[in-house]
């Protein structure tokens, strides 16, 4: 460039400076979520590099030992999710508590390891604004970390699930120290007693929320519980030191309760939801997964709630006679789960389904004994259904699929997993238009004739999953591709006819960041490149049983998949140099490499040390012993557990066959 032009260039305005901040939160609130657009925004001129800055609110950082320079960034991070990062020292929380004090006022643990009550402390004493944290899985914190949680006086949603060495005596400096608390999950917390609840029901007056699930507790701390006269969600999972015998003699009214779940509580049947639920007429939602038998005295206890909306009942005995109490005893329900339950017959749920015609969620997941009728029933009765899941309801004849297509026009999601759907059902289906979530896989009637049809007119498709569906080809996936725009996962996995053109196709899918292709012998290293060519925000990758993917497929993948987090290569055929490749995506925390055979010792711990952010790699067994106790113990340090595996090299020659051989001899 002349002189001269460059002077003509420093002189020309800058017409970003008369942007104002305002209108740059303007854009920046309507990007699309994918971080690589607000980096791309960023990166326009120092103006936006600022405004992107000062913007940022919530903050899911990969690595904690870049917490720093991260933090200096972004000043004005009001939520931080650090559960991707496996280790988070008591430095790292200082230095959180430090940069962004009064400004954070959500932080997530849940997953992160390695920091203790100190460090809590320091992020307390900083952080005078924090209204939410959640420890759970925390399973070495004490009593002395809940003492220092107990100072965040405005406090309002705390977790600490699974942390199993908390006390009474912790949970007491809680219930004192955070008066504001108004939802807290105790579930898991085993040293937890009655005492510890009864005194969080009575300081904490402003709970919502409760869930003390597999707690050690009994009915003496039910009636200080159901005195707080703003909960509106109590979870008594697997409570089993309460039954009907210990309820039967409570007095209390909950008013505001609205949601309750007593699921993994055999012992408490109609005598007891009475007794628990007296004076709840605002109960909404009820849990009742793997109880006892629903009888009628338990159907008929259900009549004095009068804005029930939801029954869960998955995993129970219902009979025919049950169903038909319950449709008679309850108000008009718009969520019903019997997924799993013995006894649904057609006669009960057609019943039912008659009764509550409102019903927008039913899920008959598993109810082996229904057939067509069924269906037929469900969907004259239900024609505003928005989620319909009916996995291995092996009964009901194909030309019941085409009703759903015929009359459920409003369905949003529908699993139809391992079911007799044929292409007539899916292209009835394809009037679905709404559609967002399918489920079609060990669906063996279907091939790319019916899937054409999806591809063409149910472009809200975000998710579909045809694993096992052999009649699948290339043909079919590429209307998919073509027709669905938003599509963000797909599995392929054992769909043996696919090939690279399947993946070409995918590759337009610029949202897609799930794809499963396991037992795909036809895929290669040119398919996969042209995915990490177009889709960059893939996250989850399985290529297990892919033989033909190679190195020459990973050095893409490494150079453009910026996102990946999780991935399969078992039984391909990548070597050291593949591998190590993989260690440049700094997102990489979750690798599975079993029975990869161009990979050494050598290799693997040189791959192992240079991915600094991994969480979890599974390995074969045999590999245990080659690698260093160092190294392993360097790696477990860092946040890294390893999963070893002993399972034979074996190559399943038809997949599919043997599946049904096994599902055949299981049914």
């Amino acid at each position: 460039m002349t002189t001269a032009k460059r002077l003509r260039v420093a002189e020309e305005p800058n017409y970003f400076d008369a942007v104002t901040e305002e209108i740059l939160f303007m854009i920046l609130d309507r990007l699309d979520p994918n971080p690589l657009d607000k980096k791309s925004f960023s990166l326009v001129c120092k103006a936006f590099y600022e405004a992107e800055s000062r913007h940022r609110r919530v903050l899911t950082p990969l690595r904690s030992d870049l917490l720093p320079t991260v933090l200096s960034r972004y000043p004005s991070v009001a939520r931080l999710d650090l559960s991707l990062c496996p280790r988070v020292t008591d430095g790292a929380l200082a230095a959180v508590g430090g940069s962004l004090r009064s400004a954070l006022r959500s932080i997530d643990l849940s997953r992160s390891r390695a920091f203790t009550h100190a460090g809590l402390e320091s992020l307390v004493a900083n952080s005078a604004s924090l209204v939410e944290i959640d420890l759970s899985n925390a399973t070495d914190l004490g009593d002395a970390a809940a003492a220092v949680i107990g100072r965040a006086r405005n406090l309002e949603r705390l977790s600490l699930a699974r942390c199993k060495a908390v006390t009474d005596m912790g949970l007491g400096c809680i219930a004192v120290g955070c008066p504001k608390l108004t939802a807290l999950s105790l579930k898991w917390c085993l040293g937890v007693t009655d005492l510890g609840v009864g005194l969080v029901a009575i300081k904490c007056k402003e709970i919502r929320t409760l869930d003390i699930s597999y707690v050690q507790v009994t009915k003496k701390c039910i009636p200080s519980i159901l005195q707080l006269k703003y909960l509106k969600n109590l979870s008594l999972v697997g409570c089993h030191g309460i039954d009907d015998e210990s309820l039967a003699t409570l007095q209390q009214d909950c008013r505001s309760l609205e949601t309750l779940n007593l699921s993994h509580n055999e012992h408490v049947g109609h005598v007891g939801l009475t007794s628990l639920t007296k004076g709840a007429v605002h109960l909404r939602e009820l849990i009742l997964a793997y109880c006892g038998p629903v009888s009628h005295s338990l159907a008929n206890s259900l009549q004095k709630f009068s804005k029930l909306q939801s029954i869960k009942l998955d995993g129970c005995q219902v009979t025919t006679s049950g169903l038909k109490a319950i449709a008679n005893s309850c108000a008009p329900l718009t969520e019903l789960s019997l997924s799993k339950c013995l006894g649904i017959s057609d006669e009960g749920l057609s019943f039912i389904v008659g009764k509550h015609k409102e019903l927008t969620k039913l899920d008959i997941t598993c109810c082996r004994k229904i057939t067509a009728t069924s269906i037929a029933s469900i969907t004259a009765s239900c024609t505003s259904l928005k989620c319909l899941k009916m996995e291995s309801c092996s009964l009901v004849s194909r030309e019941a699929f085409i009703w759903i297509g015929e009359r459920c026009h409003l369905l949003e999601e529908l699993d139809l997993t391992d079911n007799e759907i044929d292409n007539q059902g899916l292209k009835a289906i394809s009037r679905c238009s709404r559609l967002s979530i399918l489920k079609i896989g060990i669906c063996l009637n279907i091939n790319d004739e019916g899937l054409i049809c999806i591809g063409r007119h149910c472009q809200n498709i975000q998710e579909i999953d045809l694993y096992r569906s052999v009649g699948i080809t290339d043909n079919g996936v590429a209307a998919i591709a073509q027709g669905c725009a938003n599509l963000q996962m797909i599995n392929l996995s054992y769909c043996m006819d696919i090939t690279d053109s399947s993946l070409k196709s995918l590759s337009k899918c610029l949202r897609l960041n799930t794809l499963e292709i396991r037992g795909c012998p036809r895929v290669s290293s040119v398919g996969l490149s042209a995915i990490s060519l177009g889709c960059k925000q893939i996250a989850k990758l399985d290529v297990k049983k892919c033989f033909d993917i190679n190195d020459a497929g990973m050095i893409p993948l490494a150079r453009l998949s910026r996102n990946l987090r999780q991935i399969n290569l078992s039984y391909c055929s990548v070597t050291d140099m593949g591998l190590l490749a993989l260690a440049s995506i700094s997102c990489l925390q979750n690798m599975t490499v079993l029975h990869v055979r161009g990979l050494t010792a050598n290799g693997l711990a040189a791959t192992l040390l240079a991915c600094v952010g991994l969480t979890k790699v599974k390995l074969h067994s045999s590999f245990r012993s080659l690698l260093s106790q160092n190294l392993i113990e360097h790696m477990e340090a860092r946040g890294c557990q390893f999963q070893w595996r002993d399972k034979p090299f074996k190559v399943e020659a038809e997949p599919i066959k043997i599946w049904k051989l096994q599902s055949d001899v299981i049914s």
